[in-house]
């Protein structure tokens, strides 16, 4: 499959170091194995510039594009928010499947009419829109993601007022994983309509299977369990801290208090954070996990040899019900307290 260049993958998401990290493990084989490659280099490798300079790339509402981000990038953006003001009605925006990181510029509409009551639509949904974009911003330090599908702009404000009251820290994780959200589907959409394809090359014509792989491509957009460490002491992630991943496989179908658990637990991986606070890989993407009880440790101890931690471990449980959902479990660490939380 054939080698493509930054320009190419900085069309579907705006951080250089994403664009650079693809073109040194390309070419890939499949969409598939692209879109694999694409999750692990985001999560994993780019750092938080490289985060925030993806979230840049997205233009505010009524604004055009950075002249430094990529015509590609701009044209898909500006593409995404014709459709927007294309389906709108005089009660509601449709977005439809990308991100509303800022939607409603000048747009092409076939009829006079419909352009028109897109145009009033989003000035009376766009102003209240702008407003709270604004708030957060002020708060955050970048513009509000969302990958949407389909929903009003009501219900995307609904969602901007949801997530403000987020703690820095944690709504810096779920821009990350809308941005990740948008750049897959940006380059999935590429791949399907048979384009020169972004991150996972061009679909053949001859083979149907190439299509259906598409078709099989994980929802996540990384593994269902995943964490981050913070030296809340110093204020900064915490490097170089190890961390393990287990799985209770013992002869009671959970682990009793009080009781020894010796050969119960069982390994699912294991990974050193990096220099963002973050673990590696710690178990593979899949779109259903095993329900069950886990352990995640992590070698405090080592990390603070004058603390009073040798080691943390917090156990948690995934019931039947929940084996879709995502499960952040995050270690805020000082040398005589921690502290832990359900992120998503």
């Amino acid at each position: 499959m054939e080698r493509y260049e930054e320009e190419e993958y900085l069309a579907c998401c705006g951080s250089t170091q994403f664009a650079k990290e693809m073109v040194k493990a390309s070419p890939f084989a499949s969409v598939h194995e692209a879109v694999a490659a694409a999750r692990d280099i985001w999560f994993n490798k780019v750092g938080v510039n490289g985060w925030l300079e993806a979230f840049s790339a997205h233009p505010q509402i009524g604004q055009s594009p950075s002249p430094n981000h990529p015509t590609a990038a701009a044209q898909w953006s500006k593409g995404e928010q014709s459709t927007a003001l294309a389906t709108a009605t005089t009660s509601t925006l449709q977005v439809p499947h990308t991100a509303f990181s800022s939607s409603a510029r000048t747009c092409y509409s076939h009829t006079k009419l419909s352009l028109m009551r897109a145009l009033m639509c989003v000035c009376v949904c766009c102003r209240n829109y702008l407003d709270w974009n604004a708030r957060y911003r002020h708060k955050f330090g970048f513009i509000f993601l969302i990958c949407a599908s389909g929903r009003s702009t009501a219900e995307i404000l609904a969602d901007l007022k949801k997530r403000y009251p987020n703690r820095p820290i944690v709504e810096f994780e779920i821009a990350a994983q809308e941005q990740m959200k948008v750049t897959e589907l940006l380059s999935v959409k590429k791949a399907e309509e048979d384009r020169v394809s972004i991150i996972g090359g061009h679909l053949t014509k001859t083979s149907e299977s190439s299509f259906g792989k598409t078709s099989q491509i994980s929802t996540r957009t990384r593994p269902p369990i995943t964490t981050h460490v913070l030296d809340v002491s110093r204020g900064s992630p915490a490097a170089g801290v190890e961390v393990c991943l287990e799985i209770w496989k013992g002869n009671h179908p959970r682990p009793l208090f009080g009781e020894p658990d010796v050969g119960g637990w069982v390994i699912q991986g294991s990974s050193t954070t990096d220099g963002d606070g973050r673990s590696g890989q710690l178990m593979s993407i899949v779109d259903v996990v095993n329900p069950g009880i886990y352990r995640i440790s992590f070698n405090t101890g080592k990390y603070c040899p004058s603390g009073f931690f040798p080691y943390v471990s917090i156990v948690f449980e995934i019931k039947e019900s929940q084996n879709r959902e995502h499960f952040h479990v995050p270690l805020l660490l000082s040398p005589f307290s921690f502290t832990t939380y359900r992120g998503s």
